[in-house]
């Protein structure tokens, strides 16, 4: 069953802040990065399980060329996606979301 995908809008504000730091240095790289964050959220949205608990039910997926991770919840209807995280910075703020 494919459930609906939720991004709350912490996590909407961590895209937009990384894609406009990434067009600042090279245009187009911005888009790059939400292509790049859109896979994985394709790929969660198809197999939520997939990937490892990291912090209560929370659930961790990497992306690729990026040195970002998404960390989302789910249950039977839906995966909600808490943050899109820089994997340089301090975990306790988007732990405060679960």
């Amino acid at each position: 069953m494919i459930r609906r995908l939720v991004i709350r809008p912490e996590a909407e504000a961590e895209m937009t802040e990384a894609f406009d730091w990434y067009e600042e240095r090279l245009p187009g790289l911005g888009a790059s990065f939400l292509l790049c964050v859109d896979a994985v959220f394709r790929g969660i949205v198809r197999d939520p399980q997939r990937w490892p608990r990291i912090h209560r039910e929370a659930r961790r997926a990497l992306t690729r060329r990026f040195p970002y991770e998404v960390f989302f919840v789910e249950d039977e209807e839906r995966v909600v996606v808490l943050s899109v995280f820089h994997a340089k910075r301090n975990p306790k703020s988007w732990q405060e979301r679960v």
